[in-house]
């Protein structure tokens, strides 16, 4: 398998943490989001993924699977074990509404194409470019908080879900964008947690080949 990836990419990361959670071998292919326009821009890559983003999972037959929640959800029926998202309908429906938050509440108007987009056509110099960050994210994070399982090791329970993925990659967006994360005391626990597994800790953005 082949995974296009951005370092910085917190959808990339979500894929790389799940990846190394079912234990699946693949190569990394950097794909440079700012590079020379953005690399994700060019013709053999929108072959790819015609929506000009990252990730792109190219199966070894050539199939490519796009949508970070998509490719997690089929690496989840490939590999079984461990699984990512539990049977119990309940549990499982509010397993993906955590996963749902991030992904389609706070990952959308956080994006690198949007902030790029507020500098082109409406000038936004970098701190306003910031504080648009920061607003969105703690609107979902007020929400999310609500969410989570208390008094659990992990955001929905016992054991790391795509709930946690998701949780994990937004927090690095959180940090990296000055977000004040004081009263998220329960989204710290569970991002400390997370990275002291190996495969959270070996997904970070930092640990990628294409890290700047």
């Amino acid at each position: 398998m082949k995974l296009y990836s951005y370092w910085r990419s917190t959808a990339a990361y979500r894929v790389r943490i799940a990846l190394n959670l079912k234990g699946i071998d693949h190569e990394t292919v950097p794909v440079d989001l700012v590079k020379d326009g953005g690399q994700q821009h060019a013709p053999d890559y929108v072959a790819k993924n015609p929506a000009h983003l990252v990730p792109s999972l190219e199966l070894p037959d050539g199939t490519v699977l796009t949508q970070s929640l998509a490719i997690i959800d089929y690496l989840d029926a490939l590999v079984p074990e461990p699984t990512l998202l539990v049977t119990d309908p309940v549990k499982r429906a509010k397993e993906l509404a955590i996963a749902h938050t991030i992904a389609m509440d706070i990952h959308p108007v956080n994006n690198l194409r949007v902030v790029q987009h507020l500098s082109a056509e409406f000038g936004a110099a970098a701190d306003a470019k910031a504080e648009w960050m920061r607003h969105w994210m703690k609107i979902g994070f007020d929400a999310l908080s609500a969410l989570l399982e208390p008094n659990k090791p992990f955001a929905a329970g016992e054991n790391p879900s795509l709930a946690d993925i998701c949780i994990v990659a937004q927090m690095y967006n959180a940090h990296r964008w000055g977000l004040d994360l004081a009263p998220y005391a329960r989204l710290l626990e569970i991002e400390d947690g997370c990275l002291a597994l190996k495969p959270f800790a070996d997904a970070r953005p930092e640990a990628q080949p294409d890290a700047a």
